[in-house]
């Protein structure tokens, strides 16, 4: 038998094991934007004017981020949006996300500019792998470094106050137990949303972060919207997948565990950054001018040995 909405007479289309409610459509709709509306009010004060960034893969996580963003700030004045999409250069993946990046952003009159690693950096992503000594097998490290790099870089050339992603529940509960086994507590510490920034890098918000990556799914799919569904090819090599495998287990048997993860990082951020980061300074990097925490920033390292190598 088919379940009612809990909060009216229409049929449920989901059940929010967490909570035990039952949701129609339209109830999903006002639970989701509702709960995402608060934690981007939460991380960010708007009462003065902002100019924010939206990193923008053209996945549902991104293309959902730059919906419920674009419509908070669409009547203020004194707030834009602007999109930022990387191209890293991976063939049979990455093109159609663009198209579809820049198919949203057109449809929603956003500023935006597509970089890729090709045009900064002399290769894309495909061509950067070739050599197996540079990623040490972990592709998604070197990535992730040079997208970082990018984002950063263009958020300030664009003069903007903020950058905010589409990193969801999931995603944030899998970075926090990954760092935690690590025994990594800087890397802990700065997990967004930012709210004590070094001089150098543009601070960033996950306005996603309370919501599961499964009701980002279902509110894209109930919103008609376009993204992107194919996963990277070289995700397999990467270690999240085991963290994303443990955490779903552990949410199938105690629902909530995710919110558990995040609510008990937050507690111990504080102390954390005492501990491991207070009145400590990031310095320029010889080459490029970005914040590092050496000599030499991560990205112009992986460089040199791109460039070395190829």
């Amino acid at each position: 038998m088919k379940r009612g909405c809990s909060r009216c007479e229409e049929p449920s289309i989901t059940h929010i094991r967490y909570s035990g409610e039952d949701l129609c459509q339209k109830h999903f709709k006002d639970f989701f934007e509702t709960k995402v509306f608060k934690e981007f009010r939460k991380q960010l004060d708007l009462e003065r004017g902002k100019d924010i960034g939206v990193a923008v893969s053209g996945g549902k996580d991104s293309i959902v981020a730059l919906k419920m963003i674009h419509e908070i700030i669409e009547e203020r004045r004194d707030s834009r949006v602007f999109g930022i999409t990387i191209d890293e250069g991976i063939k049979g993946y990455r093109p159609k996300s663009l198209q579809i990046a820049k198919k949203e952003y057109e449809k929603r009159n956003i500023d935006y500019r597509i970089v890729s690693f090709e045009d900064e950096f002399n290769y894309p992503l495909d061509e950067m792998m070739e050599t197996e000594d540079i990623s040490g097998g972990k592709p998604c490290s070197v990535c992730g470094v040079l997208r970082r790099w990018l984002m950063n870089s263009v958020a300030k050339e664009e003069d903007l106050d903020v950058l905010a992603t589409g990193i969801n529940l999931d995603d944030t509960a899998q970075t926090i137990l990954m760092n935690f086994c690590r025994s990594d507590m800087k890397k802990m510490i700065r997990i967004a949303p930012h709210d004590n920034v070094k001089e150098g890098l543009v601070p960033r918000i996950n306005p996603l972060q309370k919501v599961s990556e499964k009701e980002t799914y279902l509110y894209a799919l109930i919103s008609g919207m376009e993204t992107h569904e194919q996963e990277c090819p070289y995700a397999d090599t990467a270690l999240r997948g085991l963290y994303r495998e443990v955490i779903g287990q552990l949410d199938d048997n105690t629902p909530g565990v995710k919110y558990s993860i995040l609510s008990s990082h937050d507690k111990i951020k504080d102390p954390l950054r005492e501990e491991y980061e207070e009145g400590k300074s990031l310095e320029k990097c010889t080459e490029c001018g970005e914040p590092a925490m050496n000599e030499r920033c991560k990205a112009c390292q992986i460089l040199e040995k791109i460039e070395n190598r190829l």
